[in-house]
């Protein structure tokens, strides 16, 4: 289990101190945060976390994945990396 999760289906009024909150009564949380729209500022209604050991990422995946937070059914995962590379176009 990765100590970096995923967690997606956020209320989009939800802030990183929140977030860290919830995550931070399962264990330790070393980091929160909800990613935003470049443009707006608006949140996105996902957000990652980095919990402090891996036992403490997986109890969180156990007792959040599902839960209901704020009136919203939170999915909770192990977060994947990113494929290296940069997305836009071709050259031609």
């Amino acid at each position: 289990m990765a100590k970096r999760l995923f967690v997606g289906n956020l209320p989009f009024a939800t802030t990183d101190d929140q977030l860290r909150e919830l995550f931070g009564r399962i264990g330790a949380c070393d980091s929160a945060s909800v990613v935003t729209d470049r443009v707006s500022g608006r949140s996105r209604g996902f957000g990652f976390v980095e919990m402090s050991s891996d036992d403490d990422a997986s109890r969180a995946v156990t007792e959040l994945d599902g839960s209901e937070y704020e009136g919203r059914k939170l999915t909770v995962s192990a977060a994947h990396e990113r494929p290296a590379g940069g997305g836009g176009r071709p050259r031609s």
